[in-house]
């Protein structure tokens, strides 16, 4: 009996230093993603951990289902995450002082230079999409009528049904009350709903617009449009991965093991990668790399 205590102690003293000396090393670094609960995150963190192996010595976790942006930031802020997926219509949830422009070129360089200074946050240039509300309404709606943009529908308004997020109808800043005076438009009647439901009740007919999301699944599920925001009423929510600068000075190989993804994910790559996983129920990791090796970013 204890002989074999005596064996459980070596083994574990061996373990310990056999960590020590590896970290110490440099043979083995971990880095942690974080995500948060929708799907084009997981994604692009699988995206990450990939390209980051492949090009690197250096070993990737990824964190799940962070319930939001605001979790993620904590997160990182503790150093229980180094590297997420965040959105640079984020600097409009009072992180800090901003301008307050809508501009999609000014926004990103606040929310860069803005996380370096106050959160030592290294924030890259965008993946090529954004993710943010956007009027939406049947394929074959939008080809009848002529609607490419949200001003379009202006002539048919008043008979028009709305189906909308009932949260996004009682912000008087930038819900309905603020659209209406951008556009001038005030649709023929509004149906509150649960934004899970928008995509159904428009595509059956019965609703004819809703505020959907401009990367969800749903919109190829269900042969959705989206409308151009002619009068840029919502905040840019351009996706970028975004890293704890520590981490970034200590291993600059990482951006440059990422950095074939800047600028070259535009929205309907998104929406048929989220369609994946969504609809056809395959794995997050299962689509990053099938994606990833049909670019060319992955061997084998």
């Amino acid at each position: 009996m204890k002989l074999n205590k005596l064996k459980v102690i070596a083994v574990l003293i061996c373990t310990i230093v056999i960590a020590s000396v590896t970290s110490a090393c440099g043979i083995q670094s971990e880095i942690t993603i974080g995500t948060q609960t929708y799907t084009e995150t997981k994604i692009l963190a699988e995206m990450y951990k990939a390209l980051i192996e492949e090009n690197t010595d250096l070993n990737v976790d990824i964190i799940p289902d962070l319930a939001s942006s605001s979790l993620v930031i904590n997160a990182m802020k503790r150093d229980d995450v180094q590297m997420s997926t965040l959105y640079t219509g984020e600097i409009f949830n009072n992180h800090f002082a901003i301008s307050g422009t809508k501009d999609r070129q000014e926004v990103l360089q606040e929310a860069q230079e803005g996380f370096q200074e106050h959160f030592g946050f290294t924030w890259m240039n965008p993946l090529g999409f954004e993710n943010t509300y956007a009027f939406t309404v049947r394929k074959e709606l939008a080809e009848a009528n002529g609607y490419t943009q949200i001003s379009d529908v202006k002539k048919d308004m008043d008979s028009m049904k709305l189906g909308v997020d009932t949260t996004w109808l009682e912000r008087s800043t930038d819900g309905y009350p603020a659209f209406s005076k951008a556009y001038d438009i005030k649709f023929g009647q509004v149906f509150p709903m649960e934004i899970s439901l928008v995509y159904s009740a428009v595509a059956n007919e019965q609703v004819d617009i809703v505020l959907a999301y401009s990367t969800d699944s749903r919109l190829k599920a269900y042969n959705l449009q989206t409308l151009q925001d002619d009068e840029q009423f919502f905040p840019p929510y351009d996706a970028s991965p975004v890293l704890r600068s520590d981490l970034v000075n200590k291993y600059p190989e990482i951006q440059d093991a990422i950095a074939p993804l800047i600028g070259n994910l535009d929205a309907d790559t998104m929406i048929s990668l989220n369609y994946q996983v969504d609809i056809e129920k395959k794995s997050e990791r299962e689509v990053a790399i099938t994606y990833l090796k049909e670019q060319g970013l992955l061997k084998g």
